[in-house]
């Protein structure tokens, strides 16, 4: 099978720190590639495949300033579809903006839909709705105007994360600094517990962070390390009593909750968007509706068996069973092709 594997280029794929969709994109690649799959990887010219890259933009937008996303996006996407007879897939994971390119191509064409920005994109959604093929990355972030054809969530690779089995005594909060994640939030529920709370993650919101996070930063109980590589990340999630995740937004996905689980490190999350599928309360975690109730949570994080962490995300979000899934989903489409070849 020769699959195009269109990723972001917002960041390189995968990426050095931050970067979840280019990250799932590598995971995705390698996987197929491994599995004797023919795929080109359009992303970043600094990207690192074992597949055949494909590259257009020399680094991630946000990597380099003077790089201007809009013009670099539509010279990306136009060359995958420029060459889209060359494969027999072409997998989009570059949101909404290449499916305007589907009408004029032959080639089937996968859109894993990364979450909705906004319902003003929607539109483009339904538009090509019988033309793609939408993939989910949970039930909880469907929309009830489109089809799909399978919901697959999300995995990791599970050799990245080691398991800890005694963690230090501090809470972490890993995400964007921003108020759609809660970073506030998780000060207030550490503080309340006079727990040590370490923050990491890129500053999405500078007014945010100067208003709400910053005046509580002393580097000793509130400290904000910035965003982390892998070696950094599977040290402080693995030495957490407990990832803090009090979201204020229906989150489509949460990486960072499977890969704190990986490593054995609980999750107390806000009971919204995708978090029912990720965490089963009271065994790998605590779903909560305030930050009160976080609060009491973190009381009870000892009850909490780390090794059954671990093996919920060996059982249920390895990048392993994302692959396969996506393979059938592939076979299904070809499959679906050739019938509709044949009634012709």
């Amino acid at each position: 099978m020769h699959i195009a594997m269109l990723s972001p280029i917002a960041w390189r794929t995968p990426p050095r720190h931050y970067g979840p969709w280019e990250s799932v994109v590598s995971h995705l690649t390698e996987g197929l590639v491994s599995r004797g799959n023919d795929v080109t990887l359009f992303a970043t010219g600094d990207s690192v495949t074992s597949g055949k890259l494909h590259a257009v933009c020399a680094r991630g937008y946000e990597e380099d300033h003077s790089i201007v996303p809009k013009v670099w996006e539509c010279l990306h996407v136009s060359e995958l579809f420029e060459h889209a007879e060359e494969f027999d897939i072409i997998h989009n994971n570059f949101d909404f903006l290449p499916l305007t390119y589907t009408g004029l191509v032959t080639t089937p064409v996968v859109t894993t839909i990364h979450g909705f920005s906004s319902p003003g994109i929607l539109p483009v959604y339904k538009k090509y709705n019988s033309k793609v093929f939408y993939v989910s990355i949970s039930d909880a972030d469907r929309s009830p105007d489109l089809d799909y054809i399978k919901t697959i969530h999300h995995g990791i690779d599970i050799n990245q994360f080691d398991f800890q089995v005694e963690p230090d005594d501090y809470l972490l909060f890993f995400g964007r600094i921003h108020h759609d994640k809660g970073a506030r939030e998780a000060i207030e529920i550490a503080r309340a517990c006079n727990k040590k709370l370490i923050l990491a993650g890129i500053i999405q919101d500078d007014t945010y962070y100067h208003q709400y996070i910053e005046p509580h930063l002393d580097n000793d109980n509130i400290a904000y390390i910035g965003s982390v590589g892998p070696v950094d990340r599977n040290q402080l999630l693995g030495k957490a009593t407990a990832l803090l995740h009090p979201i204020n937004f229906n989150e489509p996905f949460g990486l960072s909750v499977i890969e704190a689980m990986a490593c054995g490190t609980p999750v107390i999350a806000f009971n919204k968007g995708s978090m029912s599928e990720l965490i089963e309360n009271g065994k790998n975690g605590f779903l909560v509706n305030t930050v009160d109730e976080a609060i009491e949570a973190v009381e009870h994080i000892k009850n909490i068996d780390r090794l059954y962490c671990r093996h919920h995300v060996e059982q249920n979000f390895t990048a392993g069973q994302m692959v396969e899934k996506y393979i059938q989903v592939y076979e299904t489409i070809l499959e679906k092709r050739i019938k509709e070849k044949h009634r012709k």
